[in-house]
């Protein structure tokens, strides 16, 4: 068993804060442009034009991921408290809602670029399992997102929630979410599917949600709405949606790729 009572901030100059969740996005972004950057892209022009996309993702990522849980997870609540939907230092992000930012910014600009938006969308589910690592680490040291009740030698306690032995639900988001899902994509991109548009998108779509799905099983339910439907929680749900429409994709790319 682990006791859990790390401090969410991680630097601290007088009264400025600066936290892991921060530095998990911000680090996040950075290796994965990185990584795209120096590995995956070989197109000078694609090159270019994905460092001016950067600024677009970030606020998709923010303001979808902002949106999404104030839209999934808790609109009863924001809709009484309106200003607190821009409070987003206060927590409450989405990864689905993040997810949806993404794919709206990318939309919008490879529209005003007349590029084939799903070029972009391959590099950035390439990449995402980078900042999804990361971001499940952070949340770990938060002591946030906590998993169910258990006796497995590897529980934790996370001393600012209660005393109760907890499965690491995070950490299990991590391996499988991040470096699982990372190199799986690793491996299709050594084959080539890259020059396949579409393929990588449709195949994280897959690999996410089943991830996703299967780890929730570990995980607290979101207080405020428990489980939704057939013991399934909100997270469950909208995965078992992406899953469908990431194998959906997959089919059309697979054969227009033949």
């Amino acid at each position: 068993m682990f006791i859990n009572n790390f401090d969410p901030v991680a630097i601290q100059i007088f009264s400025l804060e600066i936290r892991w969740y921060s530095l998990a996005y911000i680090f996040g972004i950075l290796f994965a442009w990185i990584y795209c950057k120096k590995i995956l892209i070989k197109d000078k022009n694609t090159s270019i034009l994905f460092d001016e996309l950067i600024s677009y993702l970030i606020i998709g990522i923010i303001l979808g991921g902002r949106l999404g849980y104030v839209l999934f997870y808790n609109s009863k609540y924001y809709l009484d408290n309106l200003v607190e939907i821009l409070m987003i230092w206060q927590g409450g992000m989405s990864f689905h809602g993040g997810l949806l930012g993404v794919l709206i910014a990318t939309i919008f600009f490879s529209k005003k670029h007349n590029v084939n938006k799903y070029i972009f969308l391959d590099l950035i589910s390439a990449s995402a399992p980078i900042g999804i690592f990361l971001g499940r680490i952070s949340n770990f040291i938060n002591s946030e997102l906590y998993g169910r009740e258990t006796d497995v030698l590897w529980s934790v306690v996370f001393k600012k929630v209660d005393n109760i032995s907890r499965h690491p639900s995070q950490i299990y988001e991590a391996i499988l979410e991040g470096l699982i899902l990372f190199f799986i994509i690793f491996l299709y991109t050594k084959k080539n599917y890259l020059l396949k548009p579409g393929l990588i998108s449709s195949l994280f779509l897959i690999f996410y949600s089943l991830f996703r799905f299967i780890v929730e099983f570990y995980r607290v339910p979101d207080e405020q709405l428990g489980f939704i439907f057939l013991s399934l929680t909100m997270g469950q749900i909208i995965s078992l949606i992406f899953f469908c429409f990431g194998f959906y994709l997959f089919s059309i790319k697979k054969n227009e790729n033949k």
